[in-house]
């Protein structure tokens, strides 16, 4: 049985359903409009408990997810929601001991996501080039205890990265288009690519700059989130949902020598599927 530590967060649960992150010190004390309690009273105690405000108000306390440290992180920049988070773990293929590259930091709500998805052996390196901004997102993972699985550099992108040969890349900037080329260096064949930008146009800037580099499997998706009442005799949906937050764009790096080839093969794919009688259309790519 896991036991709650100085130091580490906990989720507090009221009766209503409102919900709290706490830092758990063994000094600290938890104030409400509902009461308050010593921190210390739940600490070397399991999670699931119920503790009790002195006005008599209970809160249930539980871990919290990653869901939950990713709503509650302090911010002065946009987060990426949970739903398109999650999917980037995902197709990303994160898991202990890969290694990605993340630019840029922002508040560090992807970098917790990241980092919690490769530890304890991964790394993720993570590029920021304004200070605040650096200094925001390297103190939120210091509180979450991940300092060791993230290496911070402040730097702009368009000078490149450091490393070579790694995992996956995610782009979080402005004009990730321009960043393709610093993007591919990095990336071992076979390694991931993704992005989150919220316009079409920039979309489709990126996607024409895929093409033009040695990427395939390019898609480009969108998350919807809608969640039901769970009241069983009369279970429906609620009356609102969590729809377009941004586009998550996808890609996939190979071996330059095998780039006409996959190209040749998919533009008849594509006549195929338009009604096109052109055949054999030139990679527009390829050298003449």
């Amino acid at each position: 049985m896991s036991l709650i530590q100085d130091g580490e967060p906990v989720l507090l649960i009221s009766e209503e359903g409102k919900r709290y992150l706490v830092h758990v010190t063994t000094d600290g004390v938890w104030y409400t409009h509902r009461g308050q309690f010593p921190l210390s009273e739940i600490i070397g105690h399991p999670f699931g408990q119920v503790v009790t405000t002195h006005r008599g108000q209970r809160f249930l306390v539980l871990r919290p997810t990653t869901s939950d440290l990713l709503r509650n992180l302090k911010r002065i920049t946009q987060i990426v929601f949970p739903k398109d988070a999650a999917r980037l773990v995902m197709e990303l293929d994160l898991w202990d001991g890969r290694r990605i590259i993340e630019a840029g930091s922002g508040s560090g709500g992807l970098t917790m996501v990241f980092a919690r998805a490769v530890m304890p052996s991964g790394t993720v390196v993570s590029y920021e080039a304004r200070p605040e901004h650096q200094k925001v997102a390297r103190a939120n993972i210091t509180r979450l205890g991940l300092q060791d699985t993230v290496d911070f550099k402040l730097r702009d992108v368009a000078e490149g990265f450091d490393e070579q040969d790694v995992d996956a890349v995610f782009l979080d900037v402005r004009d990730a288009a321009a960043y393709v080329p610093q993007a591919e260096a990095a990336l071992t064949t076979s390694g991931m690519f993704g992005a989150f930008m919220p316009t079409v146009n920039q979309v489709s800037d990126l996607v024409a700059a895929l093409e033009a580099g040695d990427f395939v499997e390019i898609r480009v998706e969108e998350i919807m989130l809608r969640s039901w009442k769970p009241v069983p005799d009369r279970l429906r949906p609620t009356d609102r949902m969590v729809a377009h937050t941004g586009f998550l764009i996808f890609a996939r790096k190979i071996d330059a020598a095998y780039r006409s080839f996959w190209y040749s093969r998919r533009q008849r794919r594509r006549d195929v599927e338009f009604g096109s009688k052109r055949k054999n259309l030139p990679d527009p790519q390829a050298p003449a």
